[in-house]
């Protein structure tokens, strides 16, 4: 995404796309339900846990290890084989995503560092930071274009500047953009699948369109299948207007997905209640 131009709030500007103001407001009351339901009241600790292991599991098989939700739930080592690696790397983000809210809008790229240290720990001396000149990437399931690390690093602050300066576009647009461009630029060497839809997370709950952190948008794109995510991500990286609002639209349904699933989660835990 070009943060140049004439546009003051250039995120503001992509909210005014054809058809994004619909995929807002189905995202808005998706979430309304889920927060509305009587089970939220009473048990929404249990609502945010569960939705947690969903979203991590959902993004982990977005990175290539698609293991059944009750597979992640009973595991306890996740140092076994690659697969295993992801997965409980995806588990460690969801769980530091939440720490790292009131960081996020002074330094966003500090906290990006710190997802990637998190989920990446292995790999000691690429950890942490943004890849540098003839520096490989290992994201073997998106096949776009790679940009150069000075492509990276000026895009990487000019999507800091936005996020700091703040927008009056809908927290759905931000999170989309937030994700797309991470994805687009695939700033470090591993691992920006994970660290992208943990930080499109943040944004969703610390604008509080989600603040319980109850709506993963990582099931979303999962149930969504890997094919539908990197079709939207590439009308993304096209910056067409048509491309930009199909990949909003494609993250709104992605929410709204998530915003079903611990509807579901609320429904059950209010049928063992009765």
């Amino acid at each position: 995404m070009s943060t140049t131009g004439a546009t003051a709030d250039p995120l503001a500007a992509l909210g005014a796309l054809p058809g994004v103001a619909d995929s807002v407001e189905s995202v808005r009351k998706a979430v309304d339900r889920v927060y509305g339901h009587r089970i939220m009241r009473r048990r929404s600790t249990e609502i945010t846990s569960e939705a947690a292991l969903r979203g991590a599991r959902g993004s982990a098989a977005l990175s290539g290890a698609d293991w059944a939700l009750e597979e992640v739930r009973r595991r306890t080592d996740f140092s076994g084989d690659d697969e295993a690696r992801v997965v409980g790397g995806a588990l460690r983000l969801t769980a530091e995503a939440g720490q790292l809210l009131s960081i996020w809008r002074q330094s966003p790229l500090r906290v990006l560092a710190r997802l990637h240290l998190v989920v990446a720990a292995n790999d000691a001396d690429r950890v942490g930071r943004p890849r540098q000149t003839g520096e490989p990437v290992d994201e073997p399931l998106v096949e776009l274009p790679l940009p150069d690390a000075d492509e990276v690093s000026a895009r990487l602050e000019g999507l800091s500047a936005l996020i700091v300066a703040g927008s009056a576009a809908p927290a759905l647009v931000t999170a989309a953009v937030v994700h797309g461009e991470l994805m687009a630029l695939r700033p470090f060497a591993s691992h920006n699948g994970l660290v992208a839809r943990a930080a499109e997370r943040i944004v969703l709950v610390g604008s509080g369109l989600d603040p319980k952190s109850v709506c993963p948008a990582e099931v979303g794109h999962a149930e969504l299948g890997r094919a539908a995510y990197l079709a939207a991500l590439d009308g993304y990286v096209s910056g067409t207007p048509e491309g930009m609002a199909a990949w909003i639209a494609h993250c709104g349904k992605a929410v709204e997905l998530g915003a079903r699933e611990s509807t579901a989660v609320c429904e059950a835990l209010q049928r063992g209640a009765a």
